[in-house]
Protein backbone atom coordinates (compact mmCIF):
# COMPACT_ATOMS: atom_id res chain seq x y z
CA UNK A 1 0.00 0.00 0.00
CA UNK A 2 1.27 3.48 -0.88
CA UNK A 3 1.48 5.43 2.38
CA UNK A 4 3.38 8.37 0.89
CA UNK A 5 1.42 11.59 0.42
CA UNK A 6 0.50 12.51 -3.16
CA UNK A 7 1.23 16.09 -4.21
CA UNK A 8 -0.39 17.47 -7.37
CA UNK A 9 1.80 19.98 -9.18
CA UNK A 10 1.27 21.86 -12.42
CA UNK A 11 3.96 23.19 -14.72
CA UNK A 12 4.01 25.34 -17.83
CA UNK A 13 5.54 24.36 -21.14
CA UNK A 14 6.14 27.84 -22.56
CA UNK A 15 7.83 27.84 -25.95
CA UNK A 16 9.04 30.95 -27.73
CA UNK A 17 11.20 31.00 -30.86
CA UNK A 18 12.15 27.34 -30.42
CA UNK A 19 13.23 27.78 -26.79
CA UNK A 20 11.50 26.80 -23.55
CA UNK A 21 11.23 28.80 -20.34
CA UNK A 22 12.76 27.08 -17.31
CA UNK A 23 13.33 28.39 -13.81
CA UNK A 24 15.88 27.57 -11.13
CA UNK A 25 14.70 26.65 -7.64
CA UNK A 26 15.82 28.86 -4.77
CA UNK A 27 18.88 27.79 -2.70
CA UNK A 28 16.72 27.11 0.40
CA UNK A 29 13.93 25.22 -1.43
CA UNK A 30 13.45 21.47 -1.50
CA UNK A 31 15.71 20.19 -4.32
CA UNK A 32 17.73 23.46 -4.20
CA UNK A 33 19.08 25.09 -7.37
CA UNK A 34 17.68 22.43 -9.70
CA UNK A 35 15.97 23.63 -12.87
CA UNK A 36 12.31 23.00 -13.66
CA UNK A 37 9.41 24.08 -15.78
CA UNK A 38 7.71 26.95 -13.94
CA UNK A 39 4.66 26.16 -11.83
CA UNK A 40 3.77 24.82 -8.42
CA UNK A 41 1.28 23.06 -6.20
CA UNK A 42 -2.41 22.92 -6.87
CA UNK A 43 -4.19 24.25 -3.77
CA UNK A 44 -7.50 22.74 -2.56
CA UNK A 45 -10.42 24.06 -4.61
CA UNK A 46 -8.24 25.23 -7.52
CA UNK A 47 -8.32 23.83 -11.03
CA UNK A 48 -4.99 23.02 -12.65
CA UNK A 49 -5.32 26.08 -14.92
CA UNK A 50 -6.10 28.39 -11.98
CA UNK A 51 -3.15 27.06 -10.00
CA UNK A 52 -0.77 27.44 -12.94
CA UNK A 53 -1.86 31.00 -13.66
CA UNK A 54 -1.52 31.92 -9.96
CA UNK A 55 1.91 30.32 -9.58
CA UNK A 56 3.34 32.07 -12.67
CA UNK A 57 1.92 35.40 -11.52
CA UNK A 58 3.47 34.94 -8.03
CA UNK A 59 6.81 33.56 -9.21
CA UNK A 60 7.53 35.70 -12.28
CA UNK A 61 4.82 38.39 -12.56
CA UNK A 62 3.51 37.10 -15.88
CA UNK A 63 -0.02 36.38 -17.06
CA UNK A 64 -0.54 33.27 -19.14
CA UNK A 65 -3.17 31.58 -21.21
CA UNK A 66 -3.21 27.93 -20.19
CA UNK A 67 -3.74 25.53 -23.07
CA UNK A 68 -4.01 21.77 -23.38
CA UNK A 69 -2.24 19.30 -21.11
CA UNK A 70 0.83 17.98 -22.89
CA UNK A 71 2.09 15.48 -20.34
CA UNK A 72 1.27 13.81 -17.03
CA UNK A 73 4.07 12.26 -14.98
CA UNK A 74 3.94 10.46 -11.65
CA UNK A 75 7.31 10.34 -9.90
CA UNK A 76 8.14 8.81 -6.54
CA UNK A 77 10.51 10.71 -4.32
CA UNK A 78 11.72 9.39 -0.97
CA UNK A 79 8.98 11.00 1.15
CA UNK A 80 6.15 11.68 -1.31
CA UNK A 81 4.73 10.90 -4.73
CA UNK A 82 4.48 13.77 -7.17
CA UNK A 83 1.76 13.95 -9.80
CA UNK A 84 3.06 16.49 -12.33
CA UNK A 85 0.67 17.85 -14.94
CA UNK A 86 2.35 19.85 -17.70
CA UNK A 87 0.26 22.29 -19.73
CA UNK A 88 1.17 24.25 -22.83
CA UNK A 89 0.94 27.92 -21.95
CA UNK A 90 1.45 31.25 -23.65
CA UNK A 91 2.56 34.50 -22.00
CA UNK A 92 -0.16 37.10 -22.55
CA UNK A 93 1.22 39.88 -20.35
CA UNK A 94 4.58 40.77 -18.82
CA UNK A 95 8.17 39.62 -19.12
CA UNK A 96 9.36 36.91 -16.70
CA UNK A 97 11.03 38.33 -13.56
CA UNK A 98 12.79 36.48 -10.73
CA UNK A 99 10.34 37.13 -7.89
CA UNK A 100 10.16 33.69 -6.27
CA UNK A 101 12.65 31.82 -8.44
CA UNK A 102 16.44 31.96 -8.34
CA UNK A 103 16.98 32.32 -12.10
CA UNK A 104 15.13 32.23 -15.42
CA UNK A 105 16.44 30.82 -18.68
CA UNK A 106 15.15 30.31 -22.22
CA UNK A 107 16.65 27.03 -23.41
CA UNK A 108 16.75 25.17 -26.71
CA UNK A 109 15.90 21.48 -26.35
CA UNK A 110 19.42 20.61 -27.53
CA UNK A 111 20.82 22.48 -24.48
CA UNK A 112 18.64 20.83 -21.81
CA UNK A 113 21.45 18.42 -20.92
CA UNK A 114 23.41 21.38 -19.51
CA UNK A 115 20.80 21.83 -16.75
CA UNK A 116 20.08 19.54 -13.79
CA UNK A 117 16.36 18.77 -13.33
CA UNK A 118 14.49 16.91 -10.56
CA UNK A 119 13.26 13.44 -11.55
CA UNK A 120 9.71 14.40 -12.53
CA UNK A 121 10.87 17.34 -14.63
CA UNK A 122 13.52 15.19 -16.30
CA UNK A 123 10.73 12.99 -17.68
CA UNK A 124 9.18 16.13 -19.19
CA UNK A 125 12.51 17.13 -20.71
CA UNK A 126 12.94 13.66 -22.18
CA UNK A 127 9.51 13.91 -23.81
CA UNK A 128 10.29 17.36 -25.25
CA UNK A 129 13.54 16.09 -26.70
CA UNK A 130 11.48 13.61 -28.68
CA UNK A 131 9.75 16.55 -30.40
CA UNK A 132 11.48 18.53 -33.10
CA UNK A 133 10.68 22.13 -32.16
CA UNK A 134 13.86 24.01 -33.00
CA UNK A 135 14.61 25.02 -36.52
Amino acid sequence: MDSKPHIRVVAAEIEQDGCYLITQRNPHAVLPLLWEFPGGRVEPGESDAEALARELREEMEIEVEVGERSLAVTHEYERYTLDLMVYRAKITKGEPKCLKVHAIQWVKPSDFSKYKFPGADQATVDQLLGEDVCS
